[in-house]
């Protein structure tokens, strides 16, 4: 309502500077051709020229307008200036100069057009910004994407050309071709797996199905599946929760996926031998899974991109039993925790890592 009470004032009150430069224009013509007037009609009773009566008759309607004219523009000469400028402003924008700003003098409607032509150019300019970055971001992600599926796919090729043409020396070499060709394409489709899996959470169509579970038992369930591969590389779990039930509604599958790349993220660069640690907190808002580890510090600008899709930290932190994903774990876990309106973290202190899984506590 206030909106539009205020748009009449605004037309109400440019009408009235313009009229009232008219109506000063006015006073000031009849004022101007009122002397001339009367100098005229004395100089020609001075000197008894009778045709100067008659001419003056015709000229002081011309006159009249004249110098209205004159004084009209004279009186709205800023205004004009002003608009003039706008003009011009208006026209190095459009050429493409987006970094150019109107220069705003003013506080009535033409002040609030030049902010309006202002606003429009920096929202441009951030629009053509963030295009640029989008464009960047999508090229940044076919090369990961190509660097990434082109390893173990040449992996494969290579192995089974050895198996293809019998490169092989005995029974034992075969089977070991053939496990690595094996593994390599294990690999192959988790990196697929996990691409697919971030284009379904980013796009628009993207849903959870919330069921009531009990998240003590899924958590435990992941820690019982995790402990072989833990062991493997000389990684201790430490369960930090109880066994008492905790429901919840979520999206159970999602949700393992994250708490999945969270310990997936924490073997990879945790010191071998190691522990992490696994705790789990609720009150009556939130629940909150952590996962924390010891390893190698990170780089203040490394921490600031860990989040980032297909961004890897240095690969001489990472395990050398464990492959290589594509650097979308993290990202896809913020993605699920955003879905469920929850929050991902990273506390990072020296060289303890702590990732912070906040979900709403929602039982109905």
């Amino acid at each position: 309502m206030t909106r539009i009470k205020r748009k009449p004032e605004k037309n109400k009150r440019i009408q009235t500077n313009i009229l009232i430069r008219m109506v000063l224009s006015l006073i000031i013509t009849i004022a101007i051709n009122t002397s001339l007037s009367l100098l005229f009609f004395h100089f020609a009773n001075v000197t008894k020229w009778e045709w100067l009566f008659n001419f003056l008759a015709y000229l002081l309607t011309p006159m009249f307008l004249v110098i209205f004219v004159i004084t009209f523009f004279s009186l709205t000469r800023r205004i004009v200036k002003d608009l003039i400028a706008l003009e011009h402003g208006l026209q190095i924008i459009s050429e493409g100069n987006l970094s150019y700003r109107v220069a705003v003098e003013r506080q009535d409607e033409l002040g609030s057009v030049a902010l309006n032509i202002n606003r429009m150019a920096e929202q441009l300019e951030k629009q053509i910004i963030k295009e640029r970055e989008i464009e960047k971001s999508k090229m940044e992600m076919i090369t990961g994407i190509s660097h990434d599926l082109r390893t173990p796919l040449t992996s494969i090729i290579g192995y089974i050309e050895l198996l293809r043409t019998g490169s092989f020396q005995d029974k034992e070499e075969y089977t070991r071709f053939i496990q690595n060709t094996y593994n390599k394409a294990v690999h192959l489709k988790k990196l697929l797996d996990d691409l697919f899996e971030y284009t379904r959470l980013t796009s628009v169509e993207s849903r959870i199905k919330l069921e009531k579970i009990d998240l003590s038992q899924l958590l435990n369930q992941l820690l019982f599946e995790f402990e072989p591969i833990a062991q493997e590389n000389s990684v201790h779990l430490v369960k930090g929760f109880s066994d008492l039930p905790v429901f919840t509604l979520i999206d159970s599958e999602k949700v393992a996926r994250a708490i999945d790349n969270l310990l997936m993220n924490a073997l990879k660069y945790s010191y071998k031998p190691g522990s992490i640690y696994i705790r789990m907190t609720t009150n009556c808002e939130h629940i909150s899974i952590e996962i924390e580890n010891k390893g190698t510090p990170l780089t203040r600008d490394q921490e600031k991109r860990l989040f980032d899709r297909f961004y890897k930290v240095d690969h001489s932190r990472n395990s050398e039993g464990i492959q290589t994903g594509a650097g979308l774990g993290l990202s896809i876990a913020r993605n699920i925790a955003e879905l469920h309106e929850g929050t991902l973290t990273l506390k990072h202190t020296n060289d303890v890592f702590t990732f912070q899984l906040r979900l709403p506590f929602k039982e109905d």
